[in-house]
């Protein structure tokens, strides 16, 4: 039996970065700032945490007041949900490859950097609650310059009394290739099509979340 864990933001999902922009702007609003990111602005600013769009808005602003409005932006997200279904979608294929994973003999889990009470939201919202429960979809909630848990703190934590086969990592970061090294995993770096890849490395550069299925 292999197991395959997925990253979720820019791997399974797509258009997460223009809903960010729209509930940063919303955050912005709410705490008195006339500053407004461009909707050009999900692009240069893709894969960053969410504090870091702030720090990069308001440089001269210090860090305490990009998380402070990094904690605004999540607690408007979990109250507009409406906000990112009406951007986020699966990434091409997504559920194809998924469906097959789940209809073979192999297992699959989801690690994600976000906030654990957002991962149920955006499971809902992608329709790929099926694939991933409380048992298999698991948060880091890294967007903290002092996060102490880590994707491979929580890789480590899962694995430890089974026994898999081969392990497979696909994900869209660096984070993801460093997971995959931690744990003697196939790499597989992902990228939207039409996106650069955004890390160096990986023993598998795709644009098709299909062509993992080789590995079944």
């Amino acid at each position: 039996m292999k197991l395959f864990v997925w990253d979720l933001h820019g791997t399974l999902e797509q258009g997460n970065e223009d809903a960010a922009i729209e509930v940063s702007n919303m955050a912005l609003a709410q705490s008195g700032y006339r500053q407004r990111f461009r909707p050009e602005d999900s692009r240069r600013l893709y894969g960053l945490k969410w504090y870091q769009y702030f720090e990069w808005l308001l440089p001269d602003e210090p860090y305490e007041t990009h998380v402070a409005l990094q904690s605004a932006s999540f607690a408007l997200s979990d109250a507009h949900p409406e906000v990112i279904a009406r951007y986020m979608r699966p990434a091409g294929h997504a559920h194809a490859a998924l469906q097959a994973i789940h209809e073979s003999l192999h297992r699959q889990i989801l690690i994600s950097n976000t906030k654990p009470t957002s991962v149920p939201a955006y499971l809902a919202a992608l329709e790929m609650t099926h694939f991933f429960g409380a048992d298999n979809a698991f948060s880091v909630n890294a967007h903290a310059r002092e996060a102490r848990r880590n994707k491979e703190d929580v890789l480590e934590e899962f694995l430890r009394g089974k026994r898999f086969d081969k392990v497979i990592v696909i994900g869209d970061s660096g984070t993801d290739l460093r997971l995959a090294k931690a744990h003697n995993a196939t790499a597989y770096l992902y990228a939207h099509p039409g996106y650069d890849f955004r890390a160096e490395g990986g023993d598998f550069r795709i644009h098709d979340l299909r062509t993992v299925l080789r590995e079944i």
